[in-house]
């Protein structure tokens, strides 16, 4: 079982920023998770609420502010460039989680694949595109049907979804795998990895681990690593 640092070692550092990725390498994790929005101007930054109010105190929009203003309020910022080749130099794994409903649609998965074609990063290092929204990972397949992807699911995600989803893995929440652990082996019947998120607690650790999930993607890196 792999053991992803989810926003970075983010138990311990600013999520998403570079001190929290390479302190995730120093805890032992095999890769990273993030979520990619587009600025105003197009440019894909890892940001996880659609404002910037929870991490720099700022009521701006992302989508609605260029680069400039973002990196302004908050200069720890990463680009999905910068993540990139943090990644590569260190030969990380990475889980890419485009961020869904958006003004913009899909021009973020449009965006994202053009990156990962243009530095070949595919040859590099592993990599999965995700979403909890099933039309954008059907986009991925669209666009470059090579690029693997993870279609994430909740309590409230339909079946039907899941199993007839193009992603080659499902990524249910540890909430979801805790009151039903029988998912895990539903889902490997369809032929699916599964990774896990987001999965912090020592006994999660060891369900997971029991189940044969694939990837784990925690807050506690140091601490997954430490257990298993």
């Amino acid at each position: 079982m792999l053991i992803y640092a989810h926003r970075g070692a983010s138990a311990d550092y600013p999520e998403m920023t570079e001190s929290a990725y390479k302190a995730a390498i120093d805890q032992g994790a095999d890769g990273f998770e993030c979520d990619l929005r587009l600025t105003r101007d197009e440019v894909p930054v890892l940001w996880h609420n659609a404002t910037m109010l929870e991490r720099a105190g700022n009521h701006g929009l992302i989508a609605e502010m260029n680069f400039a203003d973002v990196h302004r309020a908050y200069p720890q910022v990463l680009t999905l460039d910068n993540f990139l080749d943090i990644a590569i130099a260190t030969d990380k794994g990475v889980l890419i989680e485009t961020k869904h409903p958006v003004i913009s649609g899909n021009r973020v998965e449009e965006i994202l694949i053009s990156q990962l074609q243009k530095r070949d990063v595919l040859s590099k290092i592993d990599v999965s595109v995700m979403s909890f929204s099933w039309s954008a990972i059907e986009k991925v397949k669209r666009i470059n049907s090579t690029i693997p992807t993870t279609f994430l699911m909740t309590a409230r995600t339909l079946w039907p979804q899941v199993r007839f989803s193009s992603a080659p893995a499902i990524g249910p929440g540890i909430n979801e795998v805790r009151a039903n652990p029988e998912l895990i082996a539903r889902l490997k019947k369809l032929g699916k990895s599964v990774s896990v998120w987001t999965v912090d607690h020592e006994r999660d650790i060891e369900l997971c681990k029991e189940l044969g999930v694939d990837i784990l993607i925690t807050n506690t890196p140091a601490q997954a690593r430490s257990f298993l």
